[in-house]
């Protein structure tokens, strides 16, 4: 076999234990016919056994193995005094330093050892020469080395002229030239090597020997004794291998152009700063003239005009690369892009204002007479400070979304700005410049977003502004919405005076017990009550069915609801004030709708009572309903505000034999509710000759009053004429006047004060059946301001005595069944 100087492929290093085996492959120049076998009949009958970690001997190959375990190193020695050939068989565990027959494969390599080097670092290099593959039968000896008897294999090579094989070789050898150049740069010589070998077994075992793979994947390659099938698997391994070694590159070539491009970028800015430098242009000059000329076209006053062209002197001294130049860019900035003096034109066509109310919100007449009146005066004064309106009520009624159709009404651009949850006075009023990342407060945010001194400014949820350790924002919000102060209001960031006076800040509230009183007492309080029944329905017909028509894709005639069914989703399926889960439920019933269109099954033309259960399944809310008294005496209908509308209530006394003056008031009452019925109770005692009731009555019987549903907290004064009249029945076994309701407060002299929520009441008192009502006299002006269109079918009674009351309520006639 004819040998030059060898080529070295990068080594594989096993650093697991502490013997290091490297393997390096040699390419040897070899004829087509050569035959690595010669001197196979030095074999003696039981041959040396050489294990090897982290590497696979191939027939033909030659390569160096680093010598560490001290048998190992004897059996080299002896191998080389008595010119013996040995066998080289692979580890199955790397970690093993003394294997036995079962840590090893059985099949190897019989080889030559070429020569052995004494390294310069001390360790000991030999060179081996593959032969031919084996199969170790046994292990006939472990001292001082492995011995074991072996059966040769011969390789099967096709014959020559198979143009499939030729083809199979010259294929592996390109990958193998591809994959040595991935990994480094060959050198030339070693190129021009492989492609020219014509040794196609000594090609392919070299191949093998320097794939990629670890030493399970090169035994598997050792154990195929068809050189043609070992070829097919070798490039199927050459091809995964290449594959791999692509998409790394093209991971590294994709980092590499990112890295390049950034580098790109700094060069170019580089170069343009250099260029503009050459040509004298200063870019923080250009944006400093900028600054100017926007200021230039300013309404401001002249006040801020000195300040503007200070803060801009400021700013040319620093030094563009001054940490400062950007805080003080920043400021000026701010202070240029406010619209100082800027108003949006109004437009003071007050039937379009109001038709464009009307056309938004239903209802809310008392909100919109505020807003005409605002823009008549206006329009007839010319200049007015605008008003500070907060509109309360019961969620989902509209009041958020008013403010956006009283800035279309208004022709005003619109800001909004919620508080909830808000608990930072820097919010408000701004942070401090000294401070880092300082900016201005929201107010002022909003304003310049706006682009007007002159919007229509939304104060969201004011009731749920919360103070800590930070400030009290309620307090900060003070100067904003006070006529007399907020013509120059003062932001920390901004340090000058902003006059807010020609904003219309509208305030939005679900309770004022949580408002400070100073707050509440800048701002004009507006009540947005409940809707009444007519009205929701009214609104869905007129607002929410289209719109959820619209945003589910459907066309206004694709279904209509019919009255009653609104009227049943209003009653059955919600309890609330506003119209927000009303809207919820049309959109569960128009998402049915759509679902059944795009099936392409029949669409219902008409929503009716008869099928809304399948749309909105059982019935989730009954409400009371009146129930006759004719057997027992003492119950009486009274009517109760809830936060999701109004209630009946009925209030029941009874008396028990006893020894008298005990009073058990249940049902889960409040200190007030509880308060009126001592009051009623003492009342009726002091008044027992008038109302016919036997003095010794009083200390005969126990009372018990008690109101239902005791699960439920009730408090409130409302209900005090109702427990008159109840204990008044109570004692005289009266009957109550049948399809009758009441509310009202009482004192200890029977004079009946007035009580708020009646619009809800009156819509609790209508669904329940009700016909008359019972009032105190100053509470027909809530009657009064009610559609008369909504009022159909009730009779209103108003007195200012309880004892009126008691003669209206009460029949002459008693009960069928009278205690005595």
């Amino acid at each position: 076999m004819k040998r030059r100087k060898a080529d070295l492929l990068p080594a594989i290093f096993d650093e697991s234990s502490d013997s290091i085996e490297v393997v390096v492959p040699f390419l040897a120049d070899c004829d087509a016919d050569e035959d690595f076998s010669a001197g196979i009949d030095r074999m003696e009958p039981a041959i040396p056994i050489l294990p090897l970690r982290n590497m696979v001997l191939f027939p033909g190959v030659a390569m160096p193995v680093i010598i560490g375990r001290p048998k190992s190193m004897r059996l080299i020695k002896d191998v080389l005094k008595k010119k013996m050939l040995v066998g080289v068989v692979t580890q199955k565990d790397t970690d093993t330093q003394d294997p036995e027959m079962a840590d090893l494969y059985n099949i190897g390599v019989v080889a030559d050892v070429v020569k052995m080097l004494e390294m310069p670092n001390g360790a000991t290099t030999v060179i081996l020469q593959g032969k031919r593959r084996f199969e170790l039968n046994e292990i006939t000896g472990s001292e001082p080395y492995l011995r074991g008897k072996i059966t040769l294999f011969e390789d099967a090579v096709p014959k020559t002229g198979d143009r499939e094989f030729e083809a199979l070789i010259l294929t592996i050898k390109d990958l193998t030239v591809k994959i040595l150049s991935a990994i480094a740069e060959p050198p030339r010589d070693l190129v021009f090597s492989i492609r020219n070998n014509r040794n196609a077994l000594y090609m392919v075992n070299f191949s093998c020997s320097n794939i990629p793979g670890g030493a399970v994947e090169k035994q598997e390659l050792l154990l195929i004794g068809n050189l043609k099938e070992r070829a097919y698997q070798l490039l199927f391994i050459l091809n995964r291998e290449c594959q791999l070694l692509e998409l790394k590159n093209s991971i590294q070539m994709k980092t590499h152009e990112d890295i390049n491009q950034q580098q790109r970028e700094y060069f170019l800015q580089q170069q343009i700063k250099n260029i503009q430098e050459e040509l004298g242009v200063n870019i923080h000059e250009l944006e400093i003239k900028e600054l100017r000329a926007k200021g230039a076209l300013k309404k401001w006053p002249l006040a801020v005009a000195s300040i503007f062209e200070k803060e801009v002197r400021k700013l040319e001294r620093l030094h563009p690369q001054s940490p400062d130049f950007s805080m003080q860019v920043q400021y000026v900035q701010t202070i240029v892009n406010l619209p100082w003096n800027e108003y949006s034109q109004d437009n003071f066509n007050i039937k379009r204002a109001q038709r464009i109310l009307d056309r938004d919100h239903y209802g809310l007449e008392k909100v919109k007479e505020r807003i005409i009146e605002h823009l008549a005066v206006l329009k007839l004064k010319g200049d007015l400070k605008s008003p500070i309106i907060c509109l309360y009520g019961p969620p989902g009624v509209g009041k958020t979304s008013l403010g956006k159709s009283i800035a279309e009404a208004l022709n005003r651009k619109y800001a909004r700005m919620s508080l909830g949850g808000m608990h930072d006075e820097a919010e408000i009023r701004g942070h401090r410049r000294t401070y880092i990342g300082a900016m201005c407060g929201r107010i002022i945010q909003n304003i310049q977003k706006a682009g007007t001194s002159n919007p229509v400014f939304i104060l969201d949820e004011i009731d749920k502004l919360s103070s800590d350790f930070k400030g009290d924002p309620a307090s900060a919000l003070l100067e904003v919405l006070d006529p007399e102060q907020n013509s120059a209001f003062h932001d920390n960031y901004l340090d000058i005076d902003y006059d807010l006076s020609k904003v219309m800040f509208i305030a939005t509230a679900n309770n004022l017990n949580t408002i400070s009183q100073p707050l509440l007492d800048r701002m004009e309080l507006i009540e947005v009550s409940g809707y009444i029944m007519e009205e929701k329905v009214r609104i869905a017909t007129r607002h929410l069915i289209p719109k959820q028509m619209e945003q589910h894709g459907l066309t206004k005639d694709t279904a209509k609801f019919n009255r009653e069914a609104l009227e049943t989703i209003i009653s059955s399926y919600t309890r609330e004030s506003g119209v927000r889960e009303l809207e919820k439920k049309i959109a569960q019933v128009i998402r049915k709708l759509a679902r059944k269109k795009a099936s392409d099954e029949e669409v219902p033309g008409i929503i009716k009572n008869a099928n809304l259960q399948e749309y909105l399944g059982t019935i989730e809310y009954s409400h009371d309903k009146y129930q006759g008294n004719d057997e027992y005496a003492g119950v009486v209908t009274g009517l109760a505000w809830t936060a999701v509308g109004g209630e009946i209530l009925f209030v029941e006394s009874s008396l028990s034999k006893g020894k008298g003056s005990k009073l058990t008031v249940t049902g889960n009452l409040g200190d007030v509710m509880k308060e009126s019925a001592v009051l009623a109770l003492e009342y009726i005692h002091s008044h027992a000759a008038h109302f016919d009731i036997p003095e010794e009555m009083f200390e005969q019987w126990n009372v018990h009053l008690h109101v239902p549903e005791g699960a439920i907290p009730k408090d409130g004064p409302s209900a005090g004429i109702t427990m008159v009249t109840s204990l008044v029945s109570a004692f005289t076994q009266r009957k109550v006047r049948s399809h009758i309701a009441m509310t009202g407060e009482i004192t200890l002299r029977g004079k009946i004060l007035p009580v708020g929520g009646i619009k809800e009441k009156i819509l609790a008192a209508r669904r329940a059946g009700i016909k008359d009502l019972i009032l105190c006299k100053e509470n027909k002006r809530n009657i009064d301001e009610i559609n008369p269109d909504y009022l159909k079918g009730l009779s209103f009674h108003y007195f200012d005595d309880i004892r009126d009351v008691v003669a209206f309520a009460l029949l002459k006639d008693k009960v069928d069944n009278p205690l005595f």
